[in-house]
């Protein structure tokens, strides 16, 4: 074992904290609105930060730093912020676009506007994305916590897995969305001071401090931030954060069940578009802490090499946390790390099982969203979504490169293809025919992209593909639009 008693019991305690926290606040659901939508009366600020909380995985708060210590790992610099550069954009898209088609009647998932529009093959078909999408990123997510258990306790990775995973449900099955929402809130103020805390040790630790280290790095040109190349290969350009990032935020925030679920859980339109916008500039903040964090992780561990170099950048801010910190921060920092885990996988089990139970288990059985049954099949789809995304996370991804970069290429796959579809349903000349071809053309337009470029030594990097899918799902859909017969009554909304 390589935590002390304090700190363990620290650790312990906060995870105790959390699920009776989230157990007493997801208390006295009675129906699947409850259960799914918190009664849509959650104020805005909760629902910001829970945003950024969800979006904040283990991936983020382990993965980014290791994207800024070195090279081998990432840039080594800070050219990763021009990600978010986009997101800015995308999230003002999105909030003033998108939000609003949520507040036009009474709707319990992101797809149930497909469905009104493009009917219900399409709302089916786009929800199925999702969950695959979903159940393979988080998966991944959940995998990256479990590493730090290995590093530990020396636990094998499905045991490790498997603890992470049953600490999450155990407030998501029983409290469902209000319990999400409020442990976000706390859970965020956890992360962002475990993340502070390292910060500050690491800045004690270093000779001249933090001031000094990152004056040595602007010396070595690793405080750059842009890089204007027309390189459509390299991840870390300005044209991919900007415009792939763009399309990026539209799609994960303006059609993803997992943030969509936020705005219709708002007590208005203008709740929901206020949490989304606050959301881009914060995230931002939260992406530049991270990155200064790998860079003084890299003037520490010069002065101080491991003993063993570091094989994957995941591993270097958790070994720091275990082997480096002082008695008592190590338990709040990996009480940061499981805030980071839980907020995310938490909000990705309540996504999920919603998007179940509306857009496939109601509509096939005929069950009204305030029945009993749709409450039981919540709860039920959470244990399931539960079970797969642990199956996804025993698998041990080590090639060595960014966990948090490929949660990101996972999204790009299929938002792209989603986001598509939410702009045909847009057009004034729309029928559910076209809506599925265009489908069929963003899916094969990524399968070319994934596998048959790279075949012929081409690459893409995974920033461009959701604007490739969504763009070539928009215009064969458009083009199937104006060539196929539609019927009068899908011309107009």
């Amino acid at each position: 074992m390589h935590i002390a008693p304090l700190d363990l019991a620290l650790l312990c305690a906060y995870m105790a904290g959390t699920i009776a926290f989230g157990l007493w606040m997801g208390r006295g659901q009675k129906t699947a609105h409850d259960y799914l939508l918190g009664g849509r009366d959650l104020p805005w600020w909760a629902l910001l930060l829970s945003i950024v909380a969800t979006e904040t995985s283990t991936a983020t708060f382990l993965s980014v730093p290791g994207i800024a210590y070195s090279a081998q790992f990432g840039t080594g610099d800070l050219r990763f912020l021009q990600l978010p550069l986009g997101y800015l954009v995308g999230r003002t898209i999105a909030a003033y676009v998108l939000v609003p088609l949520y507040f036009k009647g009474e709707l319990f998932t992101a797809y149930d506007v497909l469905r009104q529009r493009s009917g219900p093959a399409v709302r089916t078909l786009a929800s199925g994305l999702f969950l695959i999408t979903r159940t393979l990123a988080d998966g991944l997510r959940l995998y990256l916590t479990a590493v730090v258990l290995q590093i530990m306790f020396g636990w094998s990775l499905p045991l490790s897995v498997a603890i992470t995973g049953i600490g999450t449900v155990a407030y998501t099955v029983v409290g469902d969305i209000k319990a999400v929402v409020w442990t976000d809130v706390m859970q965020f103020f956890v992360y962002m001071l475990g993340a502070g805390a390292a910060l500050w040790v690491l800045g004690d630790r270093l000779d001249g401090g933090l001031t000094t280290a990152f004056t040595n790095a602007a010396d070595a040109g690793r405080l750059r931030v842009f890089d204007f190349a027309f390189d459509f290969g390299n991840v870390y350009t300005f044209w991919a954060g900007l415009l792939g990032g763009t399309v990026l935020s539209i799609g994960s925030h303006g059609v993803d069940q997992m943030i969509v679920q936020r705005f219709l859980s708002a007590r208005s339109q203008g709740d929901a578009q206020k949490a989304l916008l606050w959301s881009g500039p914060l995230v931002l903040l939260q992406f530049a802490l991270f990155l200064a964090i790998g860079l003084g992780l890299s003037a520490f561990y010069a002065a101080h090499p491991p003993s063993e170099p570091f094989t994957k950048g995941d591993r270097v801010f958790a070994d720091f946390i275990v082997h480096q910190l002082p008695l008592g921060l190590v338990g709040l920092v990996l009480g940061a790390v499981f805030s980071a885990a839980m907020s995310t996988l938490s909000s990705s089990l309540s996504a999920s099982a919603g998007a179940l139970v509306n857009d496939f288990l109601l509509p096939w059985t005929g069950q009204r969203p305030d029945s009993p049954f749709a409450l039981r099949a919540a709860k039920v789809a959470t244990l399931l979504f539960a079970v797969l995304q642990m199956g996804v996370g025993i698998v041990d991804y080590g090639d060595g490169s960014p966990v948090v970069t490929k949660v990101l290429a996972i999204a790009t796959v299929t938002t792209g293809v989603i986001l598509g579809l939410f702009a045909l349903a847009l057009l004034p000349r729309r029928s559910p025919t076209s809506s599925l071809v265009g489908l069929c053309g963003g899916i094969a337009a990524i399968v070319v992209v994934v596998f048959v470029l790279p075949a012929y030594d081409v690459k893409l990097a995974w920033p461009w593909h959701g604007l490739v899918s969504s763009s070539v799902t928009l215009l064969v859909g458009a083009l199937a639009a104006v060539s196929l017969p539609t019927n009068p009554d899908q011309r107009s909304s």
